[in-house]
């Protein structure tokens, strides 16, 4: 039995579909029963609750030969690290009950950092956490920057014709789309190839700058001079809580951005074939592009 948290997201969806076309036996969690119908018609089985809700984790957890965990992002929670705490304690609590062996966490290059890292500190803390259960095989994915998050831009460009955030435009980032993410999970969910407590980093296919990737996406949507503008912090703050989240996620995001702008450390990896994966920023440029349109 696999059991994949998150399963309406990007990531847990696709890991969920991986595996049920493997022709494994997969039970999803999610807050939905209808938002997980397309993954139940395809026979997996569905746990619909709260991942704050220890007691519905640990019977969703029963039975479990390995479990895909995350953190869901919440974008209007008023304190951003306590609700990834909350939701971290039930899941290592509920993984101790359900004698649960093998465990794929979803975390976040930069994660070993404990402070400074705006919404990878609560996944620093889950990974401590995960770290001190006995007896339990966990492998925690660190990827980078999600090439998804820049769809979160667009309404910034339809308001005002540029694309922009706090961080600055001309440092190289590594970004990945989020199903090679699921690929990678779905791997080693498959196979079973980790123990003790590791983790590993996954860099996307390349570095790309803010400046870079906007005239890419720009370009896809048939928008040229599409231009990136460096916002400053509280003016970001300020634009996200305006576009509705809340002020500590906000604050948390701008927190992030200034890590990136001084040269703070998040990895010191170096690029190799393992933590390179295929899908360029070109090939989503038209993902964002489709988006655009129909937004």
């Amino acid at each position: 039995m696999f059991v994949i948290t998150g399963a309406t997201g990007n990531i847990g969806k696709r890991v969920a579909e991986r595996l049920l076309a493997e022709g494994k036996d997969v039970r999803v969690i999610g807050r939905s029963a209808e938002r997980l119908k397309e993954l139940t018609d395809k026979r997996a089985q569905a746990a619909v609750g709260s991942l704050e809700d220890e007691a519905f984790l640990t019977e969703a957890f029963n039975g479990a030969t390995v479990v895909f965990a995350m953190i869901p992002t919440d974008l209007g929670t008023e304190n951003l690290r306590e609700h990834q705490n909350r939701i971290g304690e039930a899941i290592a609590n509920a993984l101790t009950k359900a004698g649960v062996k093998y465990v794929v966490n979803l975390s976040s290059l930069g994660a070993h950092l404990p402070e400074k890292t705006g919404p990878v500190t609560g996944l620093h803390d889950q990974e401590q956490r995960l770290n001190k259960l006995q007896g339990v095989n966990v492998l925690h994915l660190r990827p980078t920057f999600f090439m998804e998050n820049l769809l979160n831009y667009i309404p910034l460009v339809k308001a005002m014709g540029v694309n922009g955030s706090a961080m600055k435009g001309d440092i190289p980032v590594p970004m990945i789309a989020t199903k090679d993410i699921a690929e990678v999970a779905a791997d080693h969910l498959l196979e079973l190839d980790f123990s003790g407590h590791t983790f590993e980093e996954l860099l996307g296919p390349r570095d790309v700058s803010m400046e870079e990737a906007t005239k890419i996406l720009g370009k896809a949507a048939g928008i040229d001079d599409l231009k990136y503008t460096q916002f400053p912090y509280q003016e970001a703050e300020i634009g996200m809580a305006n576009a509705g989240l809340s002020r500590d996620m906000a604050r948390s995001y701008v927190e992030l951005q200034k890590c990136v702008n001084e040269g703070i450390a998040i990895t010191d990896a170096v690029r190799t074939e393992e933590n390179t994966t295929e899908t360029p920023i070109e090939e989503f440029a038209e993902t964002w592009a489709e988006a655009y349109k129909n937004s």
